[in-house]
């Protein structure tokens, strides 16, 4: 069962100005904003460039291998943050006037994550003077190894937790390392190589270097984009940082100031780029680049990425689009697979699930195993771990958490426990990647259920919706739809509006396959609204008034807006 409860309100008094709109006020109060100031998303409120820890050793160290002229080589990683960094990197570099640069993303089913020692083997017949990793090296202590036995200089850019030991790289630029003083800990991947390749320009306009070289000094703020479309497809939490980080791209992006290819994606996915917030990168952008990476080569994501061409960003768009389509039919097969085997469990343990759900098909793809356990998790209220092959006798996980469990912690426990069982792991609180040997997932499903129950209550268990309370019927007007869409940019940790209330349903039919159309009214003789659930088996048919928890949003169809609900539970009602 679901609970669906109201966002508490912090004890400390509100005095955000009174012309903001009752509604949206008490919404930026319920998440800690307070003062008018907190609301100011400009470029200035970004954290200073120098705040974080080996930032200004990085931009020496590109500084110097740029002087020499010698090869620099992007390791990358294969998802939308990875992309973007990747892509993100390559441009700043070629700006700066780097004379070669060039990228090597590793793919998933041969090589891994990370900067493996495999992927320096590979790297070094390009014979780079410098690897650059992004999105990805903390925990490439072997491969960083590798490379300084090859005598190449490694800068590794993560924002992933650290395990104890480092590795021996020339810098580390992660604002989650040891001793950094960085006051936001929540950067994605993109996040940290902007702010390095924003220190480097610092540092090159400060030796004169663009006048010397007769180059236009490139503006960091041009790479926003990128950060925009990375930042809130890696689902960190938009603290006040990466929320100005992201307001910022998106306002390059309405105003058609970013690159091809996310212009090409957004027309592909039928977003209109000059009313586009965080919600459609989310929905629409991030899962058509990731598709790359998760079925074929990230490569082709990146490449649409760097494209100056309209017309090459629209055919690598459109091919990402039908990827993505692929992958959305892969993952219902096996989401069915999987919610069969959960059944066949619930049988077996008479009625109940166990605190932590650990499932593997030998069938499964491996690009698509995280969003199977994202749509297990949320369907289930458990933290899960999905398993594929990965070949070799090796399979490949991907873990998401619940609240209050911190799943790359409890990977560590259970390697503290059981030395040499987890081959290979890393991630955060919410999300982790792993690899094990397939002879010991029966060991470590055993070892993770027990964790898991330890560590779990049972009302942590149980599905909570938080909601920003009701809304007047009269509220239920494009007017205030606006508001809260312009009122961004919403996201992980800083959620949009969510709402619940009584409706009475007038009509409902099944739209696009798996999706309910539903037209609701107030009151029995009130006006109606439209609503759409995505995803949602019909309403029983005796039902005649429901409880909901949505969104207002507006529908703009063929250039008409009007309000629309967006329902995320219901409930049916006597």
């Amino acid at each position: 069962m679901v609970k669906i409860l109201q966002r508490a309100l912090p004890s400390e008094s509100c005095s955000l100005s009174a012309t903001l709109h009752p509604v949206l006020q008490r919404i930026y109060h319920a998440r800690g904003l307070i003062r008018n100031s907190d609301l100011k998303l400009e470029l200035s409120q970004m954290l200073p460039v120098s705040r974080m820890k080996g930032v200004t050793q990085a931009a020496e160290l590109l500084y110097e291998t740029m002087q020499k002229e010698t090869p620099i080589l992007i390791v990358g990683d294969y998802d939308a943050d990875g992309a973007t960094s990747t892509a993100l990197a390559m441009l700043a570099l070629r700006a700066c006037g780097a004379k070669e640069v060039s990228y090597l993303v590793p793919n998933r089913f041969e090589f891994g994550y990370g900067l493996t020692p495999e992927i320096v083997e590979s790297a070094a017949a390009r014979s780079p003077g410098l690897i650059v990793t992004v999105d990805n090296g903390i925990s490439s202590l072997s491969g960083v190894e590798r490379a300084g036995e090859l005598g190449i200089s490694v800068l590794v850019t993560d924002h992933h937790l650290p395990a104890e030991q480092l590795p021996s790289a020339a810098v580390i630029v992660n604002p989650n390392q040891p001793g950094d003083p960085f006051p936001s800990k929540h950067l994605a991947g993109v996040g940290v190589i902007f702010y390095v390749m924003a220190a480097l320009v610092n540092l090159l306009r400060a030796a004169d270097w663009f006048n010397q070289r007769d180059l236009r000094e490139p503006n960091p703020a041009d790479w926003l984009d990128l950060v925009a479309l990375g930042t809130v497809s890696d689902l960190v939490p938009l603290d006040r940082n990466n929320r100005v980080l992201v307001a910022q791209g998106l306002r390059r992006i309405r105003a058609g100031r970013c690159r091809p290819g996310i212009l090409a994606l957004l027309e592909v996915a039928k977003r209109s780029p000059a009313g586009v917030v965080a919600s459609d990168i989310g929905f629409a952008l991030g899962p058509r680049l990731n598709a790359a990476g998760r079925l074929d080569d990230m490569g082709l994501g990146i490449e649409c990425l760097l494209t100056g061409s309209e017309q090459a960003a629209w055919r690598m768009a459109q091919e990402l689009d039908r990827l993505n389509l692929a992958r959305r039919s892969i993952e219902q097969a096996m989401k069915s697979q999987a919610e069969q085997a959960l059944e066949q469990l619930h049988l077996q343990a008479e009625g109940e699930l166990p605190a932590g759900l650990c499932l593997y098909d030998e069938s499964w793809h491996q690009g698509v195993v995280g969003i199977l356990a994202s749509r297990i998790k949320e369907q289930y209220h458990r933290p899960v771990i999905a398993f594929a092959e990965g070949g070799e006798g090796i399979l490949k996980g991907s873990a998401r958490s619940i609240n209050g469990l911190h799943m790359r912690d409890l990977l560590e426990r259970i390697d503290t426990r059981f030395p040499g069982m987890i081959l290979r792991f890393g991630g955060h609180a919410m999300a982790a990647g792993m690899s094990l040997s397939a002879e010991a997932f029966p060991r470590f499903k055993h070892a993770f259920e027990q964790q898991a129950a330890e560590r779990l209550e049972p009302a942590m268990l149980e599905g909570v919706v938080l909601t920003d309370g009701e809304l007047a019927p009269s509220d239920l007007n494009l007017t205030l739809a606006q508001v809260l869409r312009d009122g961004g940019p919403w996201g992980q940790g800083f959620p949009e509006p969510l709402f619940e209330g009584y409706f009475h349903l007038r009509r409902q039919r099944v739209v696009g396959e798996s999706h309910l159309k539903l037209q609701l009214a107030a009151d029995e003789g009130g006006w109606t609204i439209d609503a759409i659930a995505f995803n949602q088996p019909p309403v029983p048919d005796r039902t005649n008034r429901v409880r909901l928890a949505y969104r207002l949003d507006v529908n703009d169809y063929r250039g008409l807006k009007s309000p629309q609900l967006i329902v995320e539970y219901i409930q049916s009602t006597p």
